[in-house]
């Protein structure tokens, strides 16, 4: 809920309108619309009964006056913090109270309050302090309060009830960092604990049904089935989606005519069919992934390979439809994310848009992300996974050298990690994303590698801690350390949509390890697949030099320049995680971008 500013003209035209000290505030019901769908009746005679009782019994016991009430928020105001805490407090243990042993999701209020100059008309207040308490608002998490110091300073702890500190925060449209509070009852769960949120709004569910023969040989069967055992098995290694087990899509084959049928029985997004031609030794798949919701065939592939490569673990054959499907999954939620109206389209489908468009080369396209990502937090605040790639956003924006000031996007990143693991303190990405920001940002190696650790205790499988940490030693250049480390997160994650990324990192984390020719390679697998990644250019021109290939290192960096004409051999010492820590080493580095030809500054 936020003051309609435009109306203040209105307002001021008919009458005076005063100024006064107010504390403001905002209540909204959490998950309305949610709540809504699922019981509107229920919802709205229980709202109606809460209203009823803010007007008679908890405003006048706290000299309160009700401002607005809309279907799922309202608006109140204070002459002293006291009696508006007293009121925030009185409300939550309303819902608590009035729902004990109800069936269903509960309904929540998050409040905010801010303290400021208002102006008072007959039926509403006006002003920015207005407009402040209802983004404090939008801070707190179900069930409780955010107050502005403004607010905090009028209160004492114990006797108010229990303040907690939360730091500075960046509210959306305010420039500076507001430092906010809680207020809760005695032994109430601190502001930013929650349950752990459900993944599965952002997972897109596949069906890979098994894959039919061209051929008329009964004895063939078998060979669809090893095609989508195959495929299930390289798809499921990856965190992006969930794939449904091979027993059960087998089961549906049998009966299995539409799309429909593989929404309904088995609740996919997705269906990865095909065929196949057996021909001597050899066998030729056709491939087709169709959206069950639209209806619509988002890819098709064809791979041909030897007919015993089935039988392999590592599957060339089943390597390449996973992969290539994963692929077209993330391109397709980029693109839909860039010319479909963002309410439309379901959250992983938000999720893969966010994630695609903001490694993508145009600053159109990484701007969108940017309105993307707030999109998926504004449906799911209670969820730290949205929050933790608005944190990459920033580190991305600070690399791509978008904003001047990197201190500031440094900041905005740790906001979003710490955010992230206030709702889900376990989240292992969110410790790992948390430690990139600390390295890249930063410059803070120490605690990076304490991030990662801290990733890695609540996930040894999570890849991406574990190429944070590499690329921790490799800055160190200590390859003994980084390359373990970076060959662990490709293990992990094969079909990773970043898999670029992946290789660029470990470009710098093979040069660490004197391993040139590899880290040439690394560098050259990610270009293929994006040339538009800076410090891929940089680690190829390194690599390339030390290797004594001065004639394709100067060729690497004449790129590199026609994208980046401002590097220099300073800047890029200036921005060096570990310049401090390693300087032989880091001067190793600038002496081979030297002899490729870079400029000292």
């Amino acid at each position: 809920m936020s003051a309609n500013l435009p109306t203040l003209a209105h307002a001021a035209a008919g009458r005076d309108l005063q100024r006064h000290e107010k504390v403001v505030l905002v209540a909204d019901l959490v998950d309305s619309v949610s709540l809504m769908l699922k019981d509107e009746l229920g919802v709205i005679r229980h709202w109606g009964a809460f209203i009823d009782q803010v007007i008679l019994n908890i405003l006048p016991a706290n000299e309160g006056r009700l401002v607005k009430s809309l279907g799922d928020g309202l608006m109140a105001e204070f002459n002293g913090a006291p009696q508006a805490a007293a009121c925030a407090l009185a409300m939550h243990r309303w819902f608590d109270e009035s729902q004990q042993g109800a069936s269903g999701a509960p309904m929540r209020l998050r409040i905010g309050m801010h303290a400021a100059q208002v102006y008072e008309g007959e039926h509403d207040i006006y002003g920015t302090g207005v407009n402040l308490a209802a983004r404090i608002a939008a801070l707190a998490q179900p069930g409780h309060t955010v107050m502005s110091s403004a607010v905090r300073d009028g209160l004492t702890d114990g006797l108010d009830g229990e303040l907690e500190d939360l730091g500075e925060w960046y509210l959306k449209h305010v420039d500076q960092p507001l430092h906010v509070y809680g207020v809760r009852t005695a032994g109430q769960q601190p502001a930013f604990r929650t349950e752990r949120a459900d993944p599965a709004p952002f997972r897109p569910t596949i069906a890979v049904m098994p894959y039919a023969s061209r051929n008329v040989e009964f004895d063939q069967f078998a060979i669809g089935n090893l095609i989508a055992e195959g495929v299930i098995g390289r798809m499921s290694r990856t965190q992006e989606i969930n794939v449904i087990s091979h027993l059960s899509t087998s089961a549906l084959a049998r009966t299995w005519r539409t799309l429909g049928q593989a929404e309904t029985h088995l609740g996919a997004d997705f269906v990865l069919s095909g065929s196949y031609v057996v021909s001597g030794d050899t066998v030729l798949v056709f491939s087709e992934l169709a959206s069950t919701r639209h209806k619509e065939v988002e890819w098709t592939g064809r791979v041909k390979g030897d007919l015993e490569d089935l039988m392999q673990l590592d599957s060339e054959i089943c390597d390449s439809i996973a992969s290539e499907c994963h692929q077209a999954l993330l391109e397709r939620g980029a693109q839909n994310a860039l010319v479909r109206p963002l309410p439309t389209l379901q959250s992983y489908g938000l999720l893969l848009g966010g994630i695609g468009l903001m490694h993508r080369s145009t600053k159109s396209e990484f701007l969108r992300s940017r309105e993307v990502l707030d999109a998926l937090i504004e449906r799911h605040a209670t969820h730290a996974l949205p929050r933790v790639w608005l944190a990459k956003w920033y580190i991305l924006c600070a690399t791509r050298g978008l904003a001047d000031d990197a201190s500031n996007l440094a900041n905005l990143a740790l906001q979003e990690t710490r955010r992230a693991l206030d709702v889900e303190p376990s989240h292992p990405l969110a410790w790992a994303m948390q430690g990139f920001v600390q390295l890249h940002l930063m410059k803070d190696v120490e605690r990076a590698l304490e991030s990662c650790n801290q990733a890695l205790d609540r996930s040894f499988n999570e890849p991406l801690a574990w190429l944070f940490k590499g690329m921790a030693h490799a800055f160190d250049g200590d390859g003994s350390l980084a390359l373990p480390a970076g060959r662990k997160a490709l293990d992990l994650s094969p079909l990773d949509p970043l898999k670029y990324y992946y290789h660029s990192l470990m470009a710098s984390i093979a040069i660490s390890a004197g391993q040139y020719e590899s880290a040439i390679d690394f560098a050259q697998q990610s270009l293929r697949i994006n040339a538009a990644h800076l410090s891929t250019y940089r680690s190829l021109t390194i690599a390339q030099s030390l290797a004594g290939q001065q004639e394709a290192a100067r060729a690497t960096l004449a790129l590199m320049l026609q994208r980046d004409p401002q590097f220099t051999v300073a800047r890029f010492a200036q921005g060096y995680p570990a310049r401090d820590r390693v300087p032989a080493y880091l001067e190793k580095l600038k002496d081979a971008l030297r002899a490729a030809g870079a400029k000292e500054s």
